[in-house]
C-alpha cells in the first residue's frame, strides 16, 4: 500500500518536471517535424522514437491528469472559470460537429455522382485538375472513399452528438433519482468509465497509428531505451494499401480519425465532469445552462434528444 503510494505521487510530482522539460527542450521531441519529408539526422530520429513513446506513455497520462486537476481546483476557486471551460470545449464540439455533419450531404452527392458515371456513362475514371495540377482516380477509389466520410461523421461527431443528447442510453436507475442523485452519477461516470475506457483505447490507437507511418514498428510495450535503439534505422513509411487494385489507398487516415475520436472523448469527459460538478454545486436552476443544444423546430420539443 505504502509502495502504491510512493509510486502515485512520484509520478505526480514527475509530471510537473516533464512539462518543464518538454517546454525548455522542444527539439527533444520534435526536431522530427522539420523533417517530416525524410529523416536524415540521428537527432531527428531519436525525437521521433520520444514522441511516439511519450505519446501514449504513464508520463503523458499523468501529466493530463494532473493539468485536469489544476483546472478543476481554479474552477472551484473562481466558478465563472470553470463555466468558461465548459462553453469553450462544448463550443469547440458543437462547432466540429455541425461542420463534419455536411460531410453526409458530400457523401451522397458523391454516390449519386459515380452511380450515374459508372452505370449510364460507363465512365471508368474521375479526373480534377487546378491551376495545371490534376487529380486522376478510378470509380473504385472514389466509391471506396465513402467509408472515410462514414468514419468522419462517427469519430469527428461523437462529442456534438453527446452534448446534443443523441446518443443511445439505457435508463435502470437514472430516471427515478434526485436532481443531485443523478449528477454523482454523472460525474462517477465521467471519470470511472469514461476517461478510463478513453485512455486505454489511446494507449492501443497510438501505436495503432505510427506503426503505418514508420518502421521499424513500435509497441506499447518498447520501453524508451529500445525505441531510441530503433531510431538508427527509423524512416517514414507511410502505408498506402488498399483492398483493391484500384481502390482507396489512405487508409492511415482512419487512423488519424480513431486518435481524434479518442482524444475528443477525453476532452469531454472532463466537461461533462466539470459541467456536472457545478450544476450539482449550484443546484437544479443551473442545469442546462450555457447548453448549446439544436432544435427541430417549435412543436417538436417532444421529438428532440428522444432516442
Amino acid at each position: 500500500m505504502v509502495d502504491a503510494i510512493t509510486w502515485l505521487f512520484a509520478n505526480i510530482l514527475n509530471a510537473f518536471v516533464n512539462v518543464f522539460y518538454a517546454l525548455t527542450h522542444p527539439a527533444a521531441w520534435l526536431a522530427w517535424v522539420g523533417e517530416i519529408g525524410k529523416l536524415e539526422t540521428p537527432e531527428a530520429k531519436e525525437s521521433l522514437m520520444r514522441f511516439i513513446y511519450y505519446g501514449s506513455s504513464k508520463e503523458f497520462l499523468f501529466v493530463v491528469l494532473v493539468l485536469f486537476v489544476i483546472l478543476t481546483i481554479i474552477g472551484l476557486l473562481r466558478r465563472p472559470v470553470m463555466w468558461a471551460y465548459v462553453r469553450g470545449l462544448e463550443s469547440f464540439a458543437n462547432g466540429l460537429g455541425r461542420i463534419t455533419a455536411w460531410v453526409g450531404l458530400i457523401m451522397v452527392i458523391q454516390q449519386i455522382v459515380i452511380v450515374f458515371l459508372q452505370r449510364i456513362f460507363s465512365v471508368a475514371q474521375i479526373e480534377f485538375g487546378l491551376f495545371g495540377i490534376g487529380f486522376t482516380k478510378d470509380l473504385s477509389w472514389w466509391s471506396e472513399e465513402l467509408k472515410l466520410y462514414n468514419a468522419m461523421i462517427v469519430a469527428l461527431c461523437v462529442t456534438y452528438t453527446f452534448i446534443q443528447g443523441g446518443h443511445v442510453r439505457v435508463d435502470l436507475v437514472y430516471s427515478g433519482v434526485s436532481y443531485r442523485t443523478k449528477k454523482l452519477i454523472d460525474m462517477f461516470g465521467s471519470l470511472f468509465f469514461m476517461l478510463p475506457a478513453a485512455f486505454l483505447t489511446w494507449l492501443f490507437a497510438w501505436f495503432f497509428f505510427w506503426r503505418v507511418m514508420v518502421v521499424p514498428n513500435s509497441s506499447a510495450s518498447d520501453s524508451l531505451d529500445k525505441l531510441l535503439m530503433k531510431a538508427r534505422a527509423v524512416r517514414w513509411k507511410v502505408e498506402t494499401i488498399g483492398f483493391s487494385p484500384n481502390g482507396f489507398d489512405a487508409y492511415f487516415l482512419f487512423k488519424v480519425l480513431i486518435l481524434s475520436f479518442v482524444g475528443l472523448t477525453i476532452l469531454h469527459a472532463m466537461t461533462f465532469f466539470w459541467r456536472s460538478l457545478l450544476e450539482f454545486l449550484e443546484g437544479p436552476e443551473s442545469e442546462g445552462r450555457y447548453l448549446d443544444k439544436d432544435t427541430l423546430g417549435q412543436g417538436e420539443e417532444a421529438y428532440e434528444g428522444t432516442h
